[in-house]
């Protein structure tokens, strides 16, 4: 062992204090230092805006791409105090923007989940050469500004406030980036699926770069996940072969709710989503597999009963029933647990059990109220068997 080994004590540890232990190694708060994790900035202040929004507290929120390269993202709610306030549940913003994690909520069925690792808008503030708070609350517009995570002056009054809220405004920090663009294709993507997960979210999208003049995009749907799979639809180009079933249900089993819509289309090509707490789980799990065995059944099922499969068929199994299938299952829990610290596989056990019940009952429903369109499906499924 070497001298210098045998020297190492705690003197030659090193207790990085904020906001240099998020700036040292930015990847390990927000995933990378590229695009993907520029674009987990703009989710990690647009989360709480978005649970004021869904709670009730807004009635909308906007995202806007600046020319100048920030980012501005602003609600219209009570706006958050910045000292802590006895009327208020949680801390003030000063604390939110400056301890990972004092801005983040409870994760139950009524929070939505955007952020990636859910540490709140401090994250986005230590990572940001600038950031300006305005908080408009009880009749006063208070200002306050911060320089790589630490604030430059204490909030400033600066004059009467119209209306309430709360606007954050940053500029990624250049010097820790491989890039300061966000995409306005990939966050309009994101955000129009956040609108279809939740029902009347009104969230709007503003580009305000491009030379020609800014593009804006404003997402709001009424129908919920029915709306997302008509949609999905849409964008393949395969017509619709049926209606598109759709239903929401909660049940205390897998303490949460279930929002289920699907159809088939005149394509091959199966295309299901699955999400938990509004975030996408590109790996499936639970609920996922619920959907399909619920599916399976329901379709084996009527088969038989209507002398389309026979006693010696094999049965209409999970794994043959995405012929043309469009999807979408969208479970929030009070309690969700995921396989890997990604988050991408739910792995709530009875959610399984509880999906596939409920697509059984609600698909099969549907199937006796419409043999036509039931037939065709499952014709067009022992065909494709046929020809594999």
């Amino acid at each position: 062992m070497s001298d210098e080994a045998i020297k190492y004590d705690a003197s030659h540890i090193k207790v990085l204090e904020w906001p240099e232990a998020v700036r040292k190694r930015p990847g390990m708060y927000i995933g990378s230092t590229g695009e993907r994790g520029l674009h987990q900035m703009v989710f990690e202040v647009a989360e709480r805006a978005v649970n004021e929004a869904v709670a009730g507290r807004a009635s909308s929120v906007g995202v806007t791409l600046m020319a100048d390269g920030g980012v501005r993202v602003d609600d219209d709610g009570p706006g958050i105090p910045f000292g802590a306030a006895e009327d208020t549940d949680g801390p003030g913003l000063e604390a939110v923007l400056t301890e990972l994690s004092a801005g983040a909520r409870p994760v139950d069925r009524r929070t939505v989940t955007v952020a990636l690792v859910g540490l709140g808008p401090a994250v986005t503030n230590a990572l940001s050469s600038r950031l300006t708070a305005e908080v408009r609350r009880e009749g006063v517009r208070w200002v306050q500004e911060y320089a790589c995570g630490v604030a430059i002056a204490p909030p400033t009054a600066a004059g009467p406030a119209t209306g309430s809220g709360t606007t954050i405004t940053f500029r990624p920090d250049a010097t820790l980036f491989e890039t300061t663009e966000c995409s306005f294709a990939v966050l309009a993507e994101y955000f129009r699926e956040l609108a279809f997960l939740n029902r009347g979210l009104d969230i709007s999208l503003t580009d305000e770069r491009p030379p020609g003049g800014p593009q804006a995009a404003r997402f709001r749907f009424l129908g919920g996940v029915r709306d997302f799979v008509t949609s999905l639809r849409a964008r393949s180009g395969a017509y619709l072969r049926t209606d598109v079933v759709a239903f929401e249900r909660e049940d205390p089993r897998m303490a949460g709710t279930m929002e289920v819509a699907l159809g088939w289309c005149g394509s091959r090509e199966e295309r299901v989503r699955s999400f938990a707490n509004s975030m996408a789980t590109p790996y499936g799990g639970a609920h996922e597999v619920g959907l399909r065995d619920g599916a399976a059944a329901a379709l084996d099922a009527y088969a038989r009963a209507r002398g389309l499969l026979t006693a010696a068929d094999p049965g209409l199994g999970a794994d043959r029933i995405g012929q043309g299938l469009t999807a979408v299952v969208s479970v929030k829990l009070d309690h969700p647990e995921f396989v890997g610290a990604a988050r991408g596989e739910l792995g709530n056990g009875p959610v399984r059990a509880c999906v596939g019940e409920a697509v059984r009952e609600h698909l099969g429903a549907w199937l006796e109220q419409n043999p036509g369109q039931a037939e065709a499906v499952i014709t067009e499924i022992l065909r494709a068997d046929a020809l594999d």
